[in-house]
């Protein structure tokens, strides 16, 4: 009997377990979560109609598309730490219910300013939603079904996100842009009831206190952060980007010092120094965030220049989430079979033969075949390193900190998200002014004559500006068009040879720091010793079970 019952836990142990009707709370967390990647998507198709409702510069307009993810990444550590400690369900409930009320915001928005702010507060939503979702599986799952529901909780959420651009492009075919923001609140109202309804509450959570300077100090890092990026290459604005970039700097620095000092941190310093947590929240920043600026870039490059209706732009992404959803699954069989690190190598690659393929082929009058390529690659990459990425950081932590890692996997996608949309749109814009001031310089001089500080100002301020300039001298309009879309072009390589770099150095990262196969287990099983209760969380012992085994 007792053979049996020992045969049994082994087997138990081997295959993992997974709560009671498993399967219908995996669904609710994956809609939660879907709540929230949907959010990340559905402005990018409608930037063109918001630029030119608004007459926005092409800065606003990247502020519009970082928004929610700006809210979302600057909140949801310290939201996350509150879950772990007040009740993850809670913090779930509160984070949908709160999501409606922003969407209608950002939905009848009167100015690009307020649209901006109901997107912020449609990200501290997200804030308090998305990381319980993961640390909620990171507390009811184990061994190989953990592996599986993270992954598909992974290419699932990426493919509604991947989806956004095509129910926002064929909303604006039939509506204005404030119909795109109105796909949420149904969404978010079924997701509310059944996560009432299925999903347990009191799983494995904390009793320590919140470290809430802590928390006020991340927040203040990653905001200044990235608004640092978007006004950095906004003319004039220099000073503003610097003033922010070092309230950055003193804020990270803050931060760390305070993490060390706390007696209950809100990040651990200890859990985030480990190469399976550290190098997996790099690589993941850098392959989702990857995913966010090719379709900010490209959904602007395919109505700009190639002069796609907004359904068409929103339809042509539908290879990255059809190659994301297929992948995922894949990537979870192989992380198993040859390890986390050969999974992410295969994503950059991936990921760099997409930038690659949009640098040399997107451009005037090119066909649909590189559009479509360059979207299934970048597909591919993310649903390959997506799940080892996250599965990396839930494996490295304790289950009593689930929030710590659900709070990096959700900043790998929003903050990767933000950070590589403020950089490549800065890029972009950059480059765009760069290339209309010369077009400008080189342009005959009864032309020139013509050209005041204003209309200047407007030309390089944003493609929608530059086209609302030629409709009102239609004499010069061919020009402007043909100058307005060629200047896109050079910022948009800027942009794509960028996102090769980042590629490149995600690689590097990953070949020359994270573990092998072998070594990656051993540190996985050391770690989940720590996922009892029961278990020393102080600096000094993660090893204290083995050696009083031993003794």
């Amino acid at each position: 009997m007792t053979e049996k019952t020992a045969a049994a836990g082994a087997a138990t142990r081997n295959e993992g377990t997974a709560p009671a009707r498993g399967t219908v709370v995996l669904i609710a967390l994956i809609l939660a979560s879907g709540v929230a990647n949907l959010n990340l998507s559905i402005a990018n198709v409608a930037l063109p109609s918001i630029g030119e409702a608004f007459d926005a510069s092409q800065t606003a307009l990247n502020l519009v598309a970082v928004g929610f993810s700006l809210g979302l990444a600057g909140s949801v550590l310290y939201l996350g730490a509150i879950g772990d400690r007040y009740g993850r369900k809670r913090m779930l409930v509160l984070g949908l219910a709160l999501s409606i009320p922003a969407a209608l915001m950002a939905a009848f928005a009167p100015s690009v300013e307020l649209l901006f702010l109901a997107r912020v507060v449609g990200g501290v939503a997200a804030g308090m939603a998305y990381p319980t979702t993961l640390a909620l599986i990171a507390a009811l799952w184990t061994g190989p079904k953990r592996i599986a529901a993270i992954a598909l909780w992974s290419g699932l959420g990426g493919a509604i996100a991947a989806l956004g651009p095509l129910a926002s492009g064929f909303l604006l075919s039939i509506a204005d842009w404030g119909a795109v923001f109105l796909m949420t609140p149904p969404l978010a109202a079924i997701t509310l009831v059944l996560v009432i309804l299925v999903v347990p509450a009191k799983v494995n959570e904390g009793t320590e206190p919140v470290d809430n300077l802590g928390g006020v100090l991340s927040i203040v890092l990653v905001t200044s952060l990235v608004l640092s990026i978007n006004f950095a290459a906004v003319p004039g604005a220099q000073l503003f980007a610097g003033v922010l970039g070092v309230f950055a700097v003193l804020a990270g620095i803050g931060f760390v010092l305070r993490q060390r000092r706390a007696r209950n941190p809100l990040y651990d310093l200890r859990v985030a120094g480990r190469r399976t947590f550290w190098v997996a929240a790099v690589g993941g920043t850098v392959v989702f965030g990857s995913l966010m600026g090719a379709m900010y870039v490209g959904q602007l490059f395919l109505q700009n220049v190639l002069g796609y209706t907004a359904l068409e732009a929103g339809a042509s992404i539908l290879p990255s989430a059809i190659l994301m959803t297929l992948a995922a699954p894949v990537s979870s069989r192989l992380v198993i079979r040859f390890g986390a690190r050969v999974v992410f190598l295969l994503g950059f690659t991936s990921c760099l033969l997409a930038f690659l393929t949009m640098y040399l082929f997107w451009d005037v009058g090119a066909s649909y075949l590189p559009v479509g390529v360059g979207y299934a690659l970048i597909g591919l990459g993310v649903g390959l390193a997506g799940p080892p990425a996250s599965r990396s950081l839930t494996d490295s932590v304790p289950v009593l900190r689930a929030g710590m890692a659900s709070g990096t996997s959700d900043l790998q996608r929003d903050l990767g998200g933000s950070i590589m949309q403020s950089v490549l749109g800065a890029i972009l814009t950059a480059g765009y002014a760069s290339a209309i001031a010369s077009s400008i310089a080189s342009a005959p001089a009864t032309v020139q004559s013509e050209i005041t500080g204003s209309i200047q100002t407007q030309l390089q301020k944003s493609f929608d500006g530059a086209i609302s300039i030629a409709k009102q001298y239609p004499q010069y309009a061919d020009g402007i068009v043909k100058a307005a879309r060629d200047s896109f072009l050079q910022g948009a390589d800027w942009a794509f040879a960028t996102g090769m770099v980042f590629m490149l150095v995600g690689a590097i990262v990953a070949l020359v720091f994270y573990p092998r196969r072998e070594r990656e287990h051993e540190l996985f099983r050391r770690y989940a010793k720590e996922e009892t209760p029961e278990a020393p969380e102080a600096p000094e012992a993660p090893e204290a079970p083995d050696a009083v085994a031993a003794k």
